[in-house]
């Protein structure tokens, strides 16, 4: 008996395990900074299937139980997932973590012009655009206008989110704090390191206008210097009127230009523009990481990929 007690005095004077927050992520670029900020620590949950529109989600009854379970939820912001929002109403705000809203991001309209330069505002302060605009967007077919929360395509808005993402991780986990700030160190390294190879694979493609799908590409494109030249979707559920296809025709007739079509939409319209100009359609951009295998490894895949098939075109 003396030993059972002894056994027992001993395992209380233990300090008690630390346990891993479970984490959720929106898309897939999201997830894949949470999982280099977590490394070994844990996997957190990705919402989206492979494929999907992150616009227009509808969630399965297991994953509306997982993100009530969860501890931290990471997401960009209702401007870009409004259906999220809904399914997180009753959910305590502490355990949310809104990117797109985080201190020091950088943020733009839809309208805002290009050449955005992350090395010199170093992110001391948020340029701050009219999120009611952007919120009231989402909820009525993500019109095009007012605050763009394709965010996360500006690597050094993915590079701020990391160390935010160790914080609110840390705070939770204060017993892994010190991993958390060394695994969001290294993601940031290493991050710079292909911010230069992009930027160096894209300068050629500088001067070619670009035609892409839909308007996702403001802070890609401003960052690395690009110029979108016209997108050919107006909105994400509504089809282009033939005013504004002539436009884009008569944009094209004027010379040389990238026509880019995207993952998970119809690739269509975009043909039907090259058949009219003589252009040739590039491969299809993927802004969302929506078909490549979600993990740590995601973002720079996708953000790779996109300037590859850029430069492509350009050649």
């Amino acid at each position: 008996m003396r030993y059972i007690i002894s056994l027992i005095l001993a395992s209380a004077a233990l300090p008690a395990t630390a346990e891993v927050p479970r984490v959720v992520a929106d898309l897939p670029p999201v997830h894949s900074l949470v999982a280099q900020v977590m490394g070994t620590l844990g996997q957190p949950t990705l919402l989206l299937d492979k494929g999907a529109n992150g616009h227009a989600f509808q969630m399965r009854p297991s994953q509306a139980a997982g993100l009530q379970a969860a501890n931290l939820v990471v997401w960009i912001g209702p401007e870009m997932t409004p259906w999220l929002d809904r399914a997180l109403e009753g959910i305590n705000p502490g355990a949310q973590l809104r990117l797109l809203a985080a201190d020091g991001t950088y943020r733009q309209d839809f309208a805002a012009e290009p050449g955005h330069d992350h090395e010199a505002d170093d992110h001391d302060a948020a340029t701050q655009t009219n999120d009611q605009d952007g919120h009231d967007d989402a909820e009525h077919d993500h019109a095009h206008e007012g605050l763009d929360p394709h965010a996360w395509l500006d690597p050094g808005n993915a590079r701020h989110w990391l160390g935010v993402i160790a914080k609110n991780l840390s705070a939770l986990d204060p017993a892994n704090a010190a991993t958390y700030a060394a695994n969001a160190a290294q993601a940031q390294a290493d991050l710079a390191t292909l911010d230069s190879e992009i930027a160096a694979t894209l300068a050629p493609a500088r001067a070619i206008p670009l035609v892409v799908y839909h308007n996702a590409y403001g802070y890609f494109a401003g960052h690395y210097g690009l110029t979108i030249a016209a997108a050919v979707s107006e909105g994400d559920a509504s089809a282009p009127g033939a005013q504004h296809i002539a436009e884009i025709e008569a944009l094209l007739a004027l010379g040389p230009a990238c026509l880019l079509p995207e993952q998970n939409h119809d690739p269509k319209l975009v043909q039907q523009l090259a058949e009219a100009s003589g252009l040739t359609v590039a491969g299809a951009l993927d802004p969302s990481g929506s078909q490549l295998d979600p993990g740590p490894a995601l973002y720079g895949q996708m953000m790779r990929g996109m300037a590859d098939t850029i430069a492509d075109c350009a050649d």
